[in-house]
């Protein structure tokens, strides 16, 4: 009898579910909802792999871009809440929360934080033949002939959009926004003169800023970019207290277990945390961001409130 039990009990726990395994024990799948080659796309392989070989699991991208990041958003939203499908998001998602009323959930209540994970300034780029070689020029040609110029983005919401709208509300510049897919996408409409500038993360762009592709006229921090010294802010540069970056983070669907966010955030806290990686992102113009779920989650809700009021300001709207 004692032997049967035996037997029995090690069948048991041979077909024990795997929710009672330590998590992770199959792969984990991060949804990038932006299109291929921009920040997010480009750090979330990078946390991917990283996770990878800290969590002894697989961490897989999929990139579902579209509708200005709601439909991967959406995707992660309505997924299992156990830690196997993970958002990278950025404050696309936060300025969403004003800016599309009608998306079918709501960051915070859908989704939980997990971790942020870096920031980084952007570079406002025209197309070589644009006949501005500073901000203050372009502002001139702008005004001089409103809406004739135009500015690429990765979708309504995005960090790229607002940081147009924002230019344009507090430079009085009438320019119109051409949406696009991806960065990837609308960074090859600046660069083939089919859009004539945009605004882009330092650490996309400046490979193209090198090779002639685009002109850089200045970037939005308040302070200039360590990866493009030479290049002006708006701020100094003609838009007094001008200031626009990109972040992102990791979030999860709501009701996903404390203890695989709080593993996720340590994880993902030890990987930032390393020399090699803050030096190689300090190349890029990226700084690490680190906080817990609970500090995540404050942030998120700021960041909400902040953008909402430059939805109102600028008057942007979803085309």
């Amino acid at each position: 009898m004692a032997k049967f039990s035996f037997a029995v009990l090690a069948l048991a726990a041979l077909s024990a579910p795997a929710a009672a395994q330590p998590y992770p024990n199959k792969p984990v799948k991060i949804v990038v909802p932006f299109g291929p080659g921009g920040p997010a796309d480009v750090y979330a392989r990078l946390i991917g792999k990283e996770l990878t070989d800290v969590l002894k699991q697989q961490f897989v991208v999929e990139n579902k871009p579209g509708a200005g990041a709601v439909i991967g958003t959406d995707i992660v939203a309505k997924a299992a809440p156990d830690g196997y499908t993970l958002l990278m998001m950025s404050n696309t998602h936060t300025t969403n929360e004003t800016l599309l009323s009608k998306k079918p959930y709501a960051l915070m209540r859908d989704l939980t934080a997990v971790a942020p994970v870096n920031s980084s300034d952007l570079v406002m780029v025209v197309n070589p033949a644009v006949p501005a070689k500073t901000l203050k020029e372009f502002i001139a040609l702008a005004k001089a002939e409103p809406g004739k110029l135009s500015y690429a983005s990765s979708g309504p919401g995005t960090p790229y959009h607002m940081a147009g709208e924002l230019f344009k509300a507090m430079s009085g510049t009438d320019i119109l926004h051409v949406p696009h897919k991806g960065s990837g996408e609308a960074r090859a409409s600046v660069i083939g003169g089919h859009v004539s500038m945009m605004f882009d993360a330092v650490t996309a762009m400046k490979g193209h800023v090198d090779a002639g592709q685009v002109r850089a006229l200045a970037t939005t921090g308040m302070t200039r970019s360590a990866v493009l010294p030479d290049v002006p802010t708006v701020n100094e540069a003609g838009v007094p207290g001008y200031e626009a970056t990109i972040w992102l983070g990791i979030m999860a669907p709501a009701g996903t277990p404390p203890e695989v966010v709080a593993k996720l955030n340590t994880a993902i806290g030890k990987i930032i945390a390393r020399p090699a990686i803050r030096e190689a992102w300090a190349k890029q113009g990226a700084v690490p961001m680190t906080m817990t779920p609970a500090a995540f989650t404050t942030f998120l809700k700021g960041d909400i409130d902040k953008w909402a009021k430059v939805v109102e300001k600028s008057g942007a709207k979803v085309q």
